[in-house]
């Protein structure tokens, strides 16, 4: 009888309640969730963390999910059962995510098939829960919102996280100038590997100069923004005629001079990937999986965690200086 109820149950992480990194409970006797119609049930071997989880635990997002809820939308496993109509995939199948419903932070999920996409043997588990939300938010930021076009300049501004390493592995892929920022000789090595023909230190009193120096006059044609309430209104500065902030993250408010977009007809244009469309969800999921089979398409993976340390991992993911990459859970 045991045998028979331990497999009905797993571990999971349940939020009870909105706040710090502590309300985040690890429960070892959370029910397995079913796979309804459309729906697959995933043996999560890896989870992503992102740092809009940790917006959503503290209570200060916009959509904020009923409690009690658990986190997380990056997973890479192995499917363990679908639900009716799901002819895609079949047990067995390795995949990754970009939503589930159930959470991520589980040794099961549930997620829609169509928020489901085949996981190449070229990555492993770490690397498949590092595509989803960062991949598709660059790719997103640069092309189906930016607008980027081949030979046009970009600025990643905080290259060395998820997001970033994404953004330059895409823009350079693509045929952009790719400059990047990192805030450590390390995080600027990491940039330079991933696609970047040049990196700085955002660190250094003077950075901002050094790219304007490199730039010349012309200025950068696209910036993807991970940081807008520190650097948009810098940013503006380094823009050339017709050029775009894509606010890809943010964590407060700024202020900004209206003049500086009027000067050289910019824009500041915010990135949700939660607002994309079915279509433009597809484009980006076609366009990622053939930069998988060509080869550029390398995630990064960064710190890794075991389940129990969720708690530490949502204070480092926000408070580490540094990123090298994307963060993820181990299961």
């Amino acid at each position: 009888i045991t045998m028979a109820a331990t497999r009905n149950v797993m571990r999971a992480v349940r939020v009870f309640e909105f706040g710090g990194p502590e309300v985040l409970k690890l429960q070892s006797d959370v029910s397995v969730p079913h796979p309804k119609e459309d729906q697959v049930l995933i043996k999560v071997h890896v989870c992503g963390v992102n740092p809009v989880e940790t917006y959503i635990r503290s209570g200060s997002y916009a959509r904020k999910p009923a409690l009690p809820y658990t986190p997380g939308s990056d997973v890479a496993g192995v499917i363990e059962g679908v639900g009716e109509r799901v002819t895609a995939f079949k047990k067995g199948d390795r995949v990754f995510t970009i939503a589930t419903i159930s959470g991520g932070y589980a040794d099961y999920a549930v997620a829609a098939a169509n928020r489901v996409f085949p996981l190449s043997d070229k990555l492993d588990f770490r690397q498949g829960a590092a595509i989803g939300i960062p991949y598709f938010t660059a790719y997103r930021a640069l092309f189906q919102k930016g607008r980027a076009k081949a030979g046009e300049s970009v600025l990643v501004h905080g290259a060395s996280g998820g997001v970033g390493i994404a953004a330059c592995q895409i823009a350079r892929a693509y045929g952009l100038k790719v400059l990047g920022t990192a805030g450590t000789e390390e995080g600027m090595n990491v940039v330079l590997r991933n696609g970047a023909h040049q990196a700085f230190n955002h660190r250094e009193a003077n950075y901002i100069d050094k790219i304007k120096e490199h730039t010349g006059m012309e200025g950068v044609d696209i910036i993807i923004e991970m940081l807008s309430n520190v650097n948009l209104a810098a940013d503006l500065q380094l823009l050339s005629c017709a050029g775009r902030v894509m606010v890809v993250g943010s964590r407060g408010p700024i202020e900004i001079n209206p003049r500086d977009t009027m000067s050289k007809e910019s824009s500041i244009i915010g990135v949700s990937l939660f607002l994309a469309t079915e279509e433009e969800r597809q484009e980006c999921a076609a366009a990622l999986l053939d930069g998988v089979e060509a080869g550029w398409l390398k995630p990064t993976v960064g710190s890794e965690y075991p389940l129990e340390k969720v708690a530490q991992a949502h204070e480092d993911i926000i408070h580490c200086g540094g990123a090298r990459g994307k963060m993820v859970l181990l299961l």
